[in-house]
């Protein structure tokens, strides 16, 4: 029996602060809570038979009607940060001892000075900003200058905006390889990110033509140690952005929730790789960072509605778990993501169902069980719970 480990990273779905939130300005957020209680209703019935709700404080209801079909439990952060890439690092056995940095005030002028000069343009922006804000009140500027748009969050991010026919695709990407380049040692930024859009007068609108540069990583994850050992790995959506491309086999580059979720039926299916690592970015681009309660509860939904192809297409010896990597609470103040406990639920034939995972110290628990899964050998960080659900 062949042993493969699916993960499925649902970007953003946090269940609750974390101990230390307020570190953070995040006290009190929950993405999956809030969006319940400010709904009304969350009907995801294959994820709670799987035993989302019985997560220690995941604030949703406790539906009896439902035979376990899983395993289930949370984890906590190790890494003090709240990006995408510290999350997906820890959850592939890296956690960071130094986090990114971030630059609440915008970027030093010596560094855009550079930047600039480097790129043979001026820039607008240079603050801390909503994405899908600062295009509308900039883009027609930029527009008329070609100067680009650079803006920055909560998370360690350099975010390059700019209009598809004022600044092309190709000559973007570009300008952010030259950014990227700068951004180590001292500056030491874990994502430059490019944000093109189209529209005219003031109606911006973002494209799918989004694209991640980040730092490779600074230590091997899972991928690079299953990679070594002869494995293939199989990387959906952003996945092969946030590891710099590192211990990746074959890479599937989708840009929405809908393709990353019929690739990874198609990979199931057909009984690809041995790690199938899939990022649905959507719940976190689309909803998450513009509060956008009802939309990112039809986006749970949809994806619940399409876990049981993903369930059918599973094979004898697959282990699933489906997870976050922060949090985005749509319901709570700003739109930067939260710190937040992550939900961890696995399934499985050869595996338990009804195994109160409970409260995982790191979110590189998930990397250990993955790589103790396919190798039979332990990792060196995080603490493995596969003999748990064996």
């Amino acid at each position: 029996m062949k042993k493969r480990a699916i993960v499925i990273v649902l970007d953003s779905v946090g269940i609750g602060a974390l101990p230390d939130a307020s570190e953070f300005g995040d006290a009190g957020a929950h993405t999956l809570g809030h969006i319940y209680e400010k709904r009304k209703r969350l009907m995801l019935p294959n994820m709670y038979s799987m035993g989302l709700s019985l997560i220690e404080g995941s604030r949703l209801p406790k539906f009896n009607g439902y035979s376990l079909n899983g395993s289930y439990g949370r984890a906590m952060e190790i890494a003090k940060a709240k990006d995408t890439t510290c999350g997906h690092w820890e959850m592939a056995g890296l956690a960071m001892e130094r986090p990114f940095r971030t630059f609440p005030n915008g970027f030093p002028k010596e560094l855009m000075d550079e930047f600039e000069k480097r790129i043979g343009r001026k820039t607008l922006g240079n603050c801390v900003a909503s994405g899908t804000a600062i295009i509308q009140k900039l883009g027609d500027e930029h527009v008329r200058t070609g100067y680009p748009i650079v803006y920055t969050s909560a998370d360690s991010v350099f975010q390059i905006a700019a209009h598809e026919d004022v600044i092309p695709l190709d000559e973007l990407y570009k300008i952010c390889e030259t950014a990227r380049e700068m951004l180590n040692g001292e500056y030491f930024v874990g994502r430059v990110i490019a944000r093109p859009f189209v529209g005219a007068d003031g109606n911006y609108t973002r494209t799918e033509n989004r694209r991640d540069y980040a730092v490779p990583p600074i230590r091997d994850t899972i991928l690079d140690g299953l990679c070594d050992k002869g494995c293939t790995t199989i990387a959906v959506g952003k996945i092969e952005d946030i590891f710099a491309h590192r211990g990746i086999s074959l890479a599937d580059h989708t840009k929405n929730n809908h393709d990353g979720i019929e690739a990874a039926v198609r990979y199931i299916d057909n009984g690809a790789g041995d790690f199938v690592f899939v990022n649905l970015v959507d719940f976190d681009m689309l909803y998450g960072h513009r509060n956008d309660i009802e939309g990112y509860a039809k986006a749970l939904e949809y994806f619940d509605s399409q876990l049981p192809r993903i369930l059918g297409a599973m094979k004898e010896g697959d282990l699933l778990i489906i997870t976050a990597d922060h949090g985005c609470d749509p319901g709570f103040p700003g739109t930067d993501h939260t710190r937040e406990y992550i939900p961890i639920l696995t399934n499985g034939k050869t595996f338990k169902n009804g195994v109160a995972l409970g409260t995982r110290r790191s979110f590189a628990d998930i990397g250990a069980t993955v790589y103790e899964y396919i190798t039979g050998l332990k990792w060196s960080e995080g603490e493995s719970f596969l003999s748990v659900i064996s």
